[in-house]
C-alpha cells in the first residue's frame, strides 16, 4: 500500500471516527452531570455537538458516504440526546421546570420518528433531511444559549421547529416501501415515487 492511499484511507476514517467519539462521550456526559461539573460538560457537549455539525460534512469532502457511516452517525445522536434529558435534569432543574412543555416537545420530536422506524423497519432511520439537519444546528446553539445565559426563546423556536421535522420524517417512513439512508425531504420521496409510476 502505497503512502498516499494509507493516507487516503486513514482520512476516510474521520467522519466515523467523529460519529463514534459521540457514542464514547456520552456517558462522560452522563458523569460530569452526575458530578455537578457545569462548565466541564458544556464543554464536552459543544465538542460533541461540533463533532456532529461536521462529521457529515466531511465524509461528503473525503468522498467517504456509506450506509453504514450514516448509521453510526444515528447512532451517535442517539447516544447524546438519549443522556442529555436526564443531565440536564441532574444540573439545571430549574430550566427543566421552566422550560418543561419546550423540553417535551423537544425529547417526543427527536424519539417519534424513530420510534416510527423502529416499528416498520424494524431498525432506526438514518435519513439526514435537509431539515433535521437545520434542526440539529438550532438545536445545538439554542441549548447552549439556553444553558450558558438562560436564553430561552431560540430553544423554544427550535423545539416546534423540531416538531414539524419529526413531522416531516415521519411521513418519509410512512411513504418509504423499503428504509433507505440520506433521504433529503418529503419531497425527494414523492417526487421518486412519481418517477416509478
Amino acid at each position: 500500500m502505497s503512502c498516499s492511499t494509507y493516507t487516503m484511507n486513514a482520512m476516510n476514517r474521520i467522519p466515523n471516527i467523529l460519529s463514534a467519539s459521540r457514542i464514547v462521550l456520552a456517558p462522560v456526559l452522563l458523569y460530569l452531570a452526575w458530578c455537578g461539573q457545569k462548565n466541564t460538560f458544556i464543554v464536552v457537549l459543544a465538542i460533541s455537538l461540533l463533532s456532529d455539525a461536521i462529521d457529515g460534512f466531511l465524509a461528503r469532502k473525503l468522498n467517504a458516504t456509506s450506509v453504514a457511516g450514516a448509521k453510526l452517525d444515528s447512532i451517535g445522536d442517539l447516544a447524546t440526546y438519549a443522556v442529555l434529558p436526564m443531565c440536564v435534569w441532574w444540573l439545571w432543574p430549574e430550566i427543566i421546570k421552566r422550560e418543561a412543555l419546550y423540553v417535551a416537545i423537544a425529547v417526543a420530536a427527536y424519539f417519534m420518528p424513530l420510534a416510527a422506524g423502529l416499528v416498520k423497519f424494524h431498525t432506526v432511520p438514518s435519513y439526514h433531511t435537509y431539515g433535521a439537519k437545520a434542526a440539529a444546528i438550532l438545536m445545538s446553539t439554542a441549548m447552549l444559549l439556553l444553558f450558558i445565559f438562560e436564553y430561552s426563546l431560540l430553544f423554544r423556536i427550535a423545539a416546534i421547529f423540531q416538531a414539524a421535522v419529526a413531522t416531516e420524517e415521519i411521513a418519509i417512513t410512512m411513504r418509504l416501501s423499503e428504509l433507505k439512508s440520506d433521504v433529503k425531504s418529503i419531497l425527494h420521496v414523492t417526487s421518486r415515487n412519481r418517477q416509478k409510476c
